[in-house]
């Protein structure tokens, strides 16, 4: 997003979406992690659009998509967007223990998920 938002600064988004779309994948991990901003959420929709049917993109989240709206602040952009996405795709969604806490101990994960 930073990328795009420098090119949008000056004047190239097209441009710069034009150079991502030949990238065979482009991966964006942690959607969710923390909001987008107004223009980012903006960015973010003009790359899943440049990408769609184009190109292949990988997105992970630890949000479900109900929750996106959240994360970008515009519902109607949101539905658009994850229409876009799953529409040709894999949805995969894991559950259970974080891979990250395994075997770290009960108070650990009940600390992360408390936060």
């Amino acid at each position: 997003m930073g990328r795009l938002g420098a090119a949008k600064r000056a004047g190239r988004v097209d441009e710069e979406l034009e150079r991502l779309r030949r990238i065979p994948l482009v991966i964006v991990d942690e959607v969710g992690y923390i909001p987008f901003d107004p223009e980012a959420a903006a960015l973010f929709f003009a790359l899943v659009s440049s990408r769609y049917e184009r190109a292949s993109l990988i997105v992970s989240s630890n949000k479900t998509f109900s929750a996106w709206a959240e994360i970008f602040g515009d519902p109607v952009a949101v539905a658009a967007m994850v229409d876009r996405l799953v529409h040709h795709a894999e949805v995969i969604a894991l559950k259970g223990e974080s891979y990250r806490l395994k075997g770290r101990g009960k108070e650990v994960a009940s600390a992360a998920e408390g936060s």
